[in-house]
C-alpha cells in the first residue's frame, strides 16, 4: 500500500468481491444462488482518489488491461460495466474488448440483437436499451453517493442482478448476495482466502 497527498494505492491478492452464480448462468439462466466467487481470490488494484479532485460534474470512467508479453503494450480487455462482453462473440468480441468507448456505437445492433433473443424485447426497445448500455462507461457524479447503476458502484451493489434484469427484460435474478468479508477501511477488499 502507498499513500500520498490524499491518494491511496494498493495492489495485491485479496478476496474477490464479485458475487454471481456462474453455473446458473451457464445452465440456461437457471440460478440456484451458488456464488462461484465466494472462495475466490483476485489480484486487486485499488486506487482511492478524493471526490474533490474529480470536480462537481458527472464523469465517465472506464478501464483497460494492457498485455506486454509480446514486447509492446497491447490492449487485451476493457470494461466499466459488468458482463457487457456477453453480448458479443468472435471477431466482434475481440474488436469490442480491444476498442475504446468512443467507438461503441458500432456495436448497438449486435447488443440489440442479443436483447431481442434473450430478453424478448421488441426491435425498437432492444435498440433503445442497447443505446443506453453504450458507450460502455461508468457514470459517476462526485457530489452524490455511489449507487449502481445510476451513480458509480460500491462493492456491495448487485451489479450482476442489474445486468440480468437488462439482459432478460426483468425476468431473471441470480439469487446471490454481497460478500461479508469486505473491509470498512482501505483497501476495502477482504483478506485473501489463500495465504
Amino acid at each position: 500500500m502507498t499513500a500520498a497527498n490524499g491518494y491511496r494505492f494498493f495492489a495485491g491478492w485479496r478476496s474477490d468481491p464479485f458475487f454471481f452464480d456462474v453455473h446458473g448462468a451457464k445452465n440456461d439462466l437457471q440460478f440456484t444462488g451458488d456464488d462461484f466467487f465466494a472462495d475466490k481470490d483476485v489480484c486487486g488494484i485499488v486506487l482511492e482518489v478524493p471526490n474533490s479532485d474529480l470536480g462537481t460534474k458527472r464523469v465517465g470512467l472506464w478501464a483497460r488491461t494492457l498485455d506486454g508479453a509480446g514486447g509492446d503494450w497491447v490492449q487485451a480487455d476493457r470494461g466499466a460495466l459488468p458482463a457487457q462482453g456477453v453480448f458479443l462473440v468472435g471477431a466482434e468480441r475481440n474488436a469490442y474488448l480491444t476498442g475504446e468507448p468512443v467507438n461503441d456505437a458500432r456495436f448497438v445492433a449486435v447488443f440489440a440483437h442479443a436483447l431481442e433473443h434473450v430478453g424478448g424485447y421488441t426491435p425498437e426497445d432492444a435498440r433503445r436499451v442497447a443505446g443506453k448500455l453504450l458507450p460502455e462507461m461508468m457514470s459517476y457524479e462526485p457530489t452524490r453517493p455511489a449507487s449502481f447503476p445510476s451513480n458509480g458502484r460500491t462493492l456491495t451493489d448487485d451489479a450482476g442482478d442489474v445486468f440480468l434484469a437488462v439482459l432478460t427484460n426483468g425476468k431473471v435474478r441470480n439469487k446471490v448476495e454481497a460478500h461479508g468479508d469486505l473491509l470498512a477501511e482501505f483497501p476495502y477488499l477482504g483478506p485473501p482466502h489463500k495465504a
